[in-house]
């Protein structure tokens, strides 16, 4: 029987502890991959806090990750042993109405994101410890050594692709990205706030640096991404939305900014409410950040919402088609276009990787990667 050493979460709230796992068979539909890189997102650490709450425990933990094909089950097509693959958190069953329409990211099958278990089959599972079963987020879990996922979570790259940059497309680069270009709408001569600048945060910058704004002002409390913020894309930064919104009132007549988009780690009302008030009448603040699932208050000013015709637009994965999107960034990579490289602050082994999000959280990495020998 195959195994692999994986970080799981056995308990929400808890500390991801390295174990050994039983992999399954491969089944139909399905592949097994020899793991490259996986990134360290917020996302992931929500489940630790308890922030989400998981479907199953234990569960692996990690959803963004690349790595080489190394077994391909019965009857699934369009993959072969050696192919370099980017995962999507997100699956795109082609099939329902979302991926019909060209919205991927809404898929049908994203419901059971947070299930650890297989998307087709609900209530199966492909890993297992002592005889139970693990779960794996997103149905991936790609803090392990190696994987099995749904080939409809794979997406076959260019092999030139170093897979360590490569993994980062898998949610935050397209959710920060996307955010700005697609969910924010950003065009040429605008203003543009980001807030939070992070692993989605300082692509939304890119994103919206990409689109042609005229201003892209970052705003983060940490010196150094700001100065990340301000070499990738971002034309002015401030250590708080209160003088970056000020700024952009002086720049706008009084307006404000065209569009806001709030990519903190652990989003609030009060932070959505301050995105809303930075931004002039029929402007756009876009949420990408997430927090506490179970908090649903928050700190808006309806009145102000209405009669300024302000628009409020969540953003998942930065509403973008992850089997278009993802080649797309990549291809903007390789013509240097899009900022892969810069965005690894640090590396890390599995063994390390409580450290990498200690680091995350204290606000020393843009974004962390465990890399795997």
């Amino acid at each position: 029987m195959t195994t692999t050493r994986a970080a799981v979460l056995k308990s929400s709230p808890g500390r991801l502890e390295i174990v050994e796992l039983e992999m399954a068979d491969l089944r139909r539909g399905e592949i097994r991959v020899k793991m490259a890189a996986a990134g360290l997102c917020h996302s992931d650490d929500h489940f630790a806090t308890g922030d989400q709450t998981p479907g199953i425990v234990p569960i692996v933990m990690g959803h963004e990750g690349a790595g080489v094909v190394e077994a391909v089950g019965p009857e699934t097509y369009g993959f072969e042993v050696g192919d370099h693959v980017v995962f999507s958190f997100l699956p795109v069953c082609g099939r329902c109405k979302w991926c019909a329409k060209g919205m991927q990211n809404l898929c049908d099958l994203g419901a059971f994101l947070s299930t650890g278990s297989r998307f087709e089959e609900p209530g199966t599972y492909r890993l297992s410890l002592d005889g139970e079963p693990v779960g794996a987020l997103a149905s991936l879990g790609t803090f392990a050594e190696r994987v099995t996922v749904s080939a409809i979570s794979a997406i076959k790259i260019d092999k030139s692709i170093p897979l360590d940059v490569a993994c980062l497309t898998g949610c935050g680069v397209g959710t920060g990205w996307g955010s700005a270009v697609n969910a924010a709408a950003v065009r040429p001569d605008e203003v543009v706030i980001v807030m939070g600048i992070g692993g989605i945060g300082i692509n939304a910058v890119q994103g919206a640096a990409h689109a042609g704004a005229a201003a892209v002002i970052a705003v983060d409390p940490v010196e150094f991404k700001r100065e990340w913020a301000l070499k990738l894309g971002a034309t002015h930064a401030f250590d708080s939305i209160d003088s970056a919104a000020e700024f952009a009132r002086s720049i706008t007549n009084g307006q404000g900014a065209d569009s806001a988009i709030v990519t903190v780690g652990v989003t609030t009302g009060k932070h959505i409410g301050q995105g809303l008030d930075a931004i002039r009448k029929g402007g756009t603040c876009v949420a990408a950040g997430i927090g506490h699932s179970h908090v649903k208050e928050g700190d808006i000013d309806l009145h102000h919402l209405i009669l300024a015709q302000k628009r409020l637009q969540g953003a998942l994965f930065g509403a973008s088609s992850p089997t278009t999107d993802i080649p797309a960034q990549l291809a903007m990579y390789q013509q240097g276009r899009l900022h892969l490289d810069e965005l690894i602050t640090t590396r890390y082994t599995l063994d390390g990787i409580n450290e990498g999000f200690d680091d995350m959280k204290a606000g020393r990495n843009i974004r962390g990667v465990v890399i795997f020998d």
